[in-house]
């Protein structure tokens, strides 16, 4: 495969000529986890849904570690072939970390940074190593265990508590999709292990940053009022929502997110 012509597969929603908002997932999604948002989203943007290397109809490949700006100049090059020059920029959980690197590289064109559940980065090499640690086990896991096997164990995990046991089987049939092979070559490098402490980007960065955090979920949404306490964040918070906001609080989410970015000055 040639790197150089390498790019990500998209889904694009909605008419040209309105503001872009380009959308990435978490880990073990795709570009249809945004399915249920298009009807309303696409009404004020240009939606673009990629899929990150590895899932969905992206290719696999082999990064480098860590390898989260490789992702993010595959992003660039994927949005410069659909001609997207200026554009909002969506990102949950390792998408919305993503995201973070991707505003390094492309400050220039983004409009504003709009991260769900998303980690900013540990902060100090102790924590980061025993983040990359606890990472390795999961990966081999990976290796070791069927897909259905690992998905049943990943979802059993304290972030996904929310989840009842009919929303994580739902969920878990809808990534059986996945392939194991492919996700080992992007779980390590984009490991939060192996990213640094990004928490001062909203400084740096001069757009609006919103961070959307379900009530629910205590641990991001203690990791969310401690940022916004140190940076110029706008902070959402839906209280009956989990770690995956714009699945379980699908109506309020995009209302949301429509009125922070068509409001101006915000």
């Amino acid at each position: 495969m040639d790197k150089a012509k390498l790019m990500l597969a998209s889904r694009c929603y909605g008419q040209p000529t309105n503001p872009c908002l380009v959308l990435l997932h978490g880990l073990l999604g795709d570009k249809q986890d945004w399915q249920d948002l298009m009807p309303r989203l696409s009404q004020h943007f240009y939606c673009v849904c990629l899929d990150l290397p590895s899932h969905g109809d992206s290719p696999s490949l082999a990064l480098p570690s860590p390898g989260f700006m490789q992702v993010a100049s595959l992003i660039r090059r994927t949005l410069t072939a659909l001609n997207i020059e200026t554009f909002h920029l969506l990102g949950y959980s390792l998408g919305g970390r993503i995201a973070l690197h991707l505003a390094q590289l492309m400050a220039q064109q983004i409009l504003s940074v709009n991260l769900e559940s998303c980690h900013p980065g540990l902060t100090s090499q102790a924590l980061r190593e025993q983040r990359l640690h606890c990472d390795k086990q999961w990966h081999g896991r990976m290796l070791q265990m069927s897909l259905s096997e690992f998905l049943n164990l990943w979802y059993r995990q304290a972030v996904f508590s929310d989840l009842s046991d009919s929303e994580r089987a739902q969920l878990i049939q809808h990534r059986s999709r996945n392939k194991l092979a492919a996700l080992q070559q992007i779980y390590l490098p984009t490991s939060l292990g192996l990213q640094q402490d990004l928490s001062c980007l909203p400084h740096q960065l001069g757009v609006p940053w919103h961070y959307y955090v379900g009530g629910q979920d205590d641990k991001f949404s203690a990791l969310a009022t401690a940022w916004q306490q140190r940076a110029p964040l706008y902070l959402h918070r839906f209280e009956h929502g989990g770690h995956n906001i714009h699945l379980s609080c699908c109506d309020a989410f995009c209302t949301t997110l429509i009125e922070q970015l068509t409001t101006p000055d915000t």
